[in-house]
């Protein structure tokens, strides 16, 4: 999406454990009342909005508020609805693309949904799709040590196989990668690739070395297993 083209105003979809990213698919399946009139209303939208949703985190403690508006993380990522299908009672299954970050100016609830007035979150003019190839090279070779612990060489193989230029491998990874919402929240954050890069290279190392240290001290390890 070109950034200059973002919707000024876009409805809101806070969830718990969830961060989309963009270049990235979110399968999601609706079925609270107020997110129902949410899909409909986006469906139906004749703007520059239209069939697009606001995907945020949720804050820590969300827990005590669901049902009424509880703090969300600033920045989100837009998500165009790709496929859609509507089941018999009303509840819908959708599939999400992930486009621009962005983040909340202000927060609307004039209806049973939030909306948001947003801006871009990166610079407008804001293209690369490199990684500087050192950064890249790292990345790729602790990926692949995490990987042989785990035991995911041949999916990870698979992955670098396919040739993703480097803004759709961070943005894959980052949304596929063990991490906790609040590791991805930090990672959709990032000002730049470059930066999303370096802050994913830390947190595959932290991974590994988290990882390392329970298999040689018999720990449980329950994440992920």
């Amino acid at each position: 999406m070109i950034q200059d083209r973002l919707p000024k105003i876009i409805p809101l979809f806070p969830l718990p454990a969830t961060v989309l990213f963009p270049n990235t698919y979110l399968p999601l399946h609706i079925f609270e009342p107020r997110y129902r009139e949410m899909v409909e209303a986006v469906l139906n939208d004749s703007t520059e909005a239209a069939r697009m949703i606001g995907m945020v985190l949720l804050k820590e403690n969300w827990e005590k508020g669901y049902y009424g508006n509880p703090p969300i993380h600033p920045i989100g990522c837009i998500g165009r609805i790709m496929q859609i299908h509507r089941l018999n009672d009303g509840r819908y299954n959708l599939v999400l693309y992930g486009q621009d970050p962005f983040r909340v100016k202000k927060q609307l609830y004039d209806k049973s949904y939030r909306r948001a007035w947003i801006e871009p979150f990166r610079p407008a003019g804001e293209t690369v799709t490199a990684l500087p190839e050192p950064l890249r090279d790292e990345l790729v070779r602790s990926l692949q040590g995490y990987a042989k612990l785990r035991g995911w060489e041949n999916q990870i193989n698979t992955l670098l196989d396919m040739r993703l230029d480097d803004d759709r491998l961070v943005q894959l990874l980052s949304s596929e990668l063990d991490t906790t919402p609040v590791e991805k929240q930090f990672l959709l954050e990032s000002e730049d690739l470059a930066q999303q890069g370096r802050r994913l290279l830390d947190l595959i190392g932290f991974m590994t070395e988290e990882y390392r240290s329970r298999k040689e001290t018999n720990l449980p390890w329950n994440i992920g297993d």
